[in-house]
């Protein structure tokens, strides 16, 4: 994958680019990350990137000309041409306006060949830029940060340990919290690590057995891949409810697992 980052803060991106998975992912060859300064398309003896905004109002948004070149030097396609079945690039503009960002969102990202993350900053982007550059607005919260540069490096990571090959052992992502997988349970060989579906996953512990007092679930140690299964099933339904609630409606859950819910929602 070909992940091409636009930021007027180039400079930021040499911590995030440079650890964990992102760095073993470039390094094994699976992903290659350039950064572009923005203000390198600005042609005036200023550089400027931003304007005020027609109308009035407080204070500067990026401008269009600049984001627009940058874009088009990439080599990438149209935007009609990008929306068509099947097309493997895409363009995303960093948006504190845009659609939240999800598991999801960074599956249907590392599909692609060729991603362009667009970083908003000042009060905002010319809205011809989202309008008609860009293909998506994604934001990773709800709340507002002064730049999408942090959100891109969000980005970037969550996509890029999605690429197969990145993780080492690829069955790692299926059973992670907000997988939308579904959990695995195949008749007489259950899979005790089953993916999460939706949910948060389930607890982990590791030696000791007992520390300061509090023991590893017995369960855990017992052998018995069946009920290992269903427990961590169990309670990886218990903490969704319980940090989680809103995801519960989203989930994929079988009848199991909609007995386990019921057992648990009369015993909160």
């Amino acid at each position: 994958m070909k992940i091409d980052i636009i930021t007027i803060f180039p400079d930021f991106f040499r911590g995030p680019l440079d650890f964990g998975i992102v760095r073993r992912s470039r390094e094994a060859g699976l992903v290659e990350i350039e950064v572009h300064d923005l203000r390198a398309f600005a042609h005036d003896r200023h550089k400027t990137v931003d304007d005020r905004p027609f109308g009035g109002g407080e204070g500067m948004l990026l401008k269009p000309e600049p984001i627009f070149e940058c874009v088009e030097k990439l080599g990438v396609s149209d935007r009609e041409s990008r929306s068509s079945a099947g097309a493997k690039e895409t363009v995303t503009l960093l948006s504190a306006q845009g659609k939240r960002f999800t598991q999801e969102t960074a599956q249907e990202l590392s599909n692609m060949n060729h991603m362009v993350l667009i970083c908003g900053r000042y009060e905002g982007v010319d809205e011809r830029v989202g309008t008609h550059l860009a293909d998506r607005e994604i934001s990773i919260g709800d709340y507002v940060l002064s730049g999408g540069e942090l959100g891109a490096a969000v980005i970037v990571d969550a996509v890029s340990r999605l690429i197969p090959g990145a993780l080492g052992n690829d069955a790692s992502s299926r059973q992670e919290s907000f997988s939308s997988r579904p959990h695995a349970h195949d008749g007489d060989t259950p899979n005790s690590t089953c993916a999460s579906g939706g949910l948060l996953d389930y607890p982990h512990y590791t030696r000791p057995a007992n520390f300061r007092g509090w023991q590893v679930p017995e369960v855990l140690a017992s052998g018995n891949h069946e009920e290992i299964r269903r427990w961590r099933r169990r309670t990886a339904i218990e903490k969704t409810m319980r940090n989680r609630p809103d995801l519960i409606d989203e989930a994929v859950l079988d009848d199991e697992d909609m007995e386990l819910l019921e057992e648990i929602r009369s015993s909160f």
